[in-house]
């Protein structure tokens, strides 16, 4: 497997109040979809993790997931584990047991609306055709819900949709999608202090 990131060593922050962010990854679960395009949000989930000095390992409601702060603030850092299609069911209960409203649940994925390496934000929306998106959409009961997606390319002619998205990304391709992963840690560390805005103009592409 590709390691696109080096591991980065921080000062750990000690963990207490409460929880007041969920971010939520999106991929798929599994070594067979490991640096595959619709993983996107799971390599932003650890690449943040990390930066954290924390690691997304613990498993609760159908998801990995791990304590993290960022900003000062105390989040939870979420891998849902039922596959893209499902990924609402984590999301609600994690929502429900933490008591944290949608506009607090910031979703990081895929989009292949965005050229590969790009970065787009937005404080809510419809699904667009992502099937984790509205999944979670469909089991909330809303779209205001902050997001952040990853731009991997526009499926090439020829290609099957899920094929696409499914498929290993080649090294240079994870290069430059590495690009919009530290662009989303930097963006978060905005919207964690409710500069959403300022993260969409210095960020949207």
């Amino acid at each position: 497997m590709f390691d696109i990131f080096k591991k980065i060593t921080t000062h750990k922050i000690e963990k207490s109040g409460k929880i007041e962010f969920l971010i939520i990854g999106l991929g798929n679960p599994g070594k067979k979809y490991e640096n595959t395009r619709h993983n996107a949000g799971f390599m932003a989930a650890d690449y943040i993790a990390n930066k954290c000095n924390s690691e997304i390992n613990k498993i609760k409601f159908k998801a990995l997931f791990c304590d993290a702060v960022i900003e000062n603030k105390r989040v939870l850092l979420i891998k849902p584990q039922t596959f893209m299609n499902l990924s609402g069911e984590a999301v609600t209960q994690f929502m429900s047991f933490y008591k944290i409203p949608s506009e607090k649940v910031i979703i990081i994925f895929d989009d292949i609306s965005l050229s590969l390496g790009l970065l787009r934000i937005r404080q809510k929306g419809s699904a667009g055709g992502h099937n984790g998106i509205k999944n979670i959409i469909e089991l909330t009961g809303t779209d205001n819900f902050p997001r952040i997606k990853l731009g991997i390319g526009k499926k090439p002619a020829g290609w099957d949709l899920a094929n696409w998205v499914t498929s290993q990304m080649p090294t240079e391709d994870l290069k430059k999608l590495q690009s919009a992963i530290e662009n989303s840690y930097e963006a978060l560390k905005l919207m964690v202090n409710d500069k959403t805005s300022e993260a969409m103009n210095k960020f949207n592409s």
